[in-house]
């Protein structure tokens, strides 16, 4: 893991930062979900993967003592330490961003793809400040771009500790961009890990790429 760097990585403040969001607890999986392994690889590897094969810049987001796997070349922005929350990460990283917009991606999202991160990172939401990823009614607020005027409304609601995630960005008015289903399926517990090894296997091996 390179040294942690918190510099702006960019000087076009057009070009999206892509952010592994990987601070959380990890509580009903044991531990760290990024070195949990799926199918022979840490969890963290897939949602890197789709990032680099989309964007020119990576970073990951997490707590000093989060644990982590070998990403050579990796990036890492420590966010704050004091509290656990979802939102503490993508407001960190559009801090540190200084400008750029973010794409934003879960550490435990395995199935997600170089296309649907590239196509967060390029569509036009419009007046709305930011675009998520949305499947068959459902929202995953944490899969998204979010322009540099999301910072300031997502910071009034993250001093209120116990607001959902899904609250605080619909009051953004995000547009929502309808992907595969499978895109937003998330790895939280061993059972879900067993669930996404059997899918893995049954996929043909450039698939899993």
């Amino acid at each position: 893991m390179s040294e942690h760097d918190e510099k702006p990585l960019m000087p076009d403040p057009a070009a999206p930062i892509g952010v592994i969001l990987a601070g959380g607890v990890g509580v009903r999986i044991g531990g760290s979900k990024a070195i949990v392994e799926l199918h022979g690889r840490p969890l963290i590897s897939y949602p890197c993967e789709a990032m680099r094969r989309a964007l020119s810049t990576v970073v990951v987001v997490a707590k000093a003592d989060t644990e982590l796997p070998s990403l050579p070349g990796a990036t890492v922005w420590v966010e704050p330490q004091s509290v656990s929350h979802p939102l503490i990460g993508l407001r960190h990283a559009l801090a540190v961003a200084e400008g750029c917009p973010v794409v934003v991606c879960p550490v435990d999202l395995p199935f997600v793809t170089a296309e649907v991160i590239r196509e967060l990172a390029q569509a036009d939401p419009g007046p709305a400040p930011a675009i998520v990823a949305a499947a068959e009614g459902r929202v995953q607020p944490l899969l998204g771009c979010y322009q540099p005027a999301c910072a300031e409304p997502l910071a009034a609601r993250g001093r209120e500790p116990d607001v959902p995630v899904r609250e605080a960005v619909a009051a953004l008015g995000a547009a929502l961009l309808e992907v595969d289903p499978l895109t937003l399926f998330n790895v939280n517990s061993p059972d879900d890990l067993l669930q996404a090894a059997a899918m893995l296997d049954r996929m043909p091996a450039p698939t899993r790429m």
